[in-house]
This record gives structure tokens, sequence and C-alpha cells, in this order.
């Protein structure tokens, strides 16, 4: 089994994957405050949870937006398990030609969406990651990486309204949303959902019209599985894509 890591601002995702197959997948949050020692601990008691002992571990991998954590969490589990982890960076395989201004600029996170999603759906492909931030990764009909787009996430605009205004509270988005909300609360949860939903639907539509041809629109995140209900596009919904493309990198650099 091995374990693939990815780091976001917010959340880490921990999973463990053995031969395809996702055998458990974890969220802890991404603490810059956190030891090693920590670290390797959360891990033990995620494994623990799982019933997977430290010693079927034979390899891992972690994707990381956060460069502290970056260097943290493969020591907690060479700490933990004895084992060096691959980090997607400079110098690992992708396979992904990288047409961009500066390949070397793009997140990693990007790299390992698009690598998955082209693994699995035939070109052209735009890729939605909702997390602290909303990107869109674009892969274009040769299967070459091409660009994309970073939006404010959903929560960070969420926060910043009730934040930013005397009279709109915090509010969570659990609940069935309608485009006309009656209330405060409701019409809040209508522009986030719903106002979401649109922007993302209306996005695709750009990029298909930029690329001159249809694309598979794939969904991925944290806070997706809210959105996509109210999204007239036919999304295809991959909670866990990043832990199959970390997979598919740790195949291809052993």
């Amino acid at each position: 089994m091995i374990l693939a890591i990815d780091v976001g601002n917010t959340n880490i995702v921990l999973g463990g994957v053995e031969n395809g197959k996702e055998i458990f997948s974890a969220r802890l949050a991404s603490d810059k405050n956190k030891t090693e020692d920590q670290y390797a601990l959360d891990i033990k008691g995620i494994l623990d949870m799982n019933h997977v002992e430290v010693n079927d571990i034979e390899g891992g991998i972690i994707s990381s937006v956060v460069p502290y954590l970056q260097s943290v969490l493969p020591k907690a589990v060479r700490k933990l398990a004895g084992i060096d982890i691959m980090v997607v960076g400079p110098g690992l395989k992708t396979g992904l030609d990288i047409r961009t201004d500066n390949p070397g600029a793009v997140g990693s996170d990007l790299i390992v969406g698009a690598v998955a999603a082209r693994a699995k759906y035939k070109p052209p492909i735009a890729i939605v990651d909702m997390g602290t931030a909303t990107t869109m990764s674009v892969i274009d009909e040769n299967g070459s990486y091409r660009g994309g787009m970073i939006i404010p996430g959903l929560w960070v605009s969420l926060n910043a309204l009730s934040a930013q205004t005397a009279q709109l509270p915090n509010i969570d988005l659990t609940g069935k949303a309608k485009v006309i909300g009656t209330n405060t609360v409701d019409s809040m949860r209508a522009g986030s959902l719903i106002g979401c939903a649109a922007m993302l639907d209306g996005i695709i539509d750009r990029v298909e019209e930029e690329l001159g041809s249809p694309v598979t629109a794939v969904l991925t995140g944290g806070v997706s599985p809210l959105v996509a209900p109210y999204c007239k596009r036919d999304f295809k919904l991959e909670p866990d894509i990043l832990i199959q493309g970390l997979e598919l990198l740790y195949n291809k650099n052993k």
C-alpha cells in the first residue's frame, strides 16, 4: 500500500491506495504550527482507525501547495514508517506537455488533477477543483496542459461577505437552496451555491468557445458535492481524483 497525501491550504487529504483501489481516505487540518512528530502521531492514528499496520506502507507521494508542510510531512512519514516519499515537483516524470508561460510555476495540485483526468477521460478536458481557491485547468484535444483560471473559493467569498458587511451573518451551506431566497440566510445560501454553480456553467461554456470544441468537465475538491447538484452542465464529480493522480505519478516514477 502507498500513502497518497494531498496538502491544500485548508485541508490535508490522506489516502491509502493499493493496486488502484482506495483502501481509506481521511482529512486533517493544514496546520503550519504542527511539528513532524505531531503529524506522525496524526497519521498513526488514522492508520490505526482504518486497521492498517505501519509495515503495510511500502511507499508514498505528496503534493503540497504549502511549502512548510511539503517539508514536514515527508519527515513525519519517515519517522513513522522509515521510508522516503516522493514529492510532486521539478524532476518528477508526469507525462504532461505543459504549455504555459512558465511550466515550473504550475501548482503541483493542478498537475496531479490533470494527470488523473487525462488518464480517465478523453481530451479536451476542463478540471475544476473547489478548495480554498477554485481552480480550473484545461487539457486540449492533444492532451497538452494549456493553462486555466484561479478564482476566490466558495468559503473564502462567503466568509468575506459576512466579515465585510454589518448585517449579514455567518451561515452554513447545508439544506436545499432555491434561486429566489425569501430571507437573509436563504438568499445568502442561494447566492453562494447557485451563484457558484452558474459561474462554473458559464466558465465551461467559455472554455469550449475558446477551444472550439466540447470538453469533458470534471469537478473535484472539498466543497464540490455542495455545488454539483445546482450545475446545469454534466460535470463528472470526482471527489478523490487527486488521490488517483498521486498513485499514477507514484507508479510512473517508482
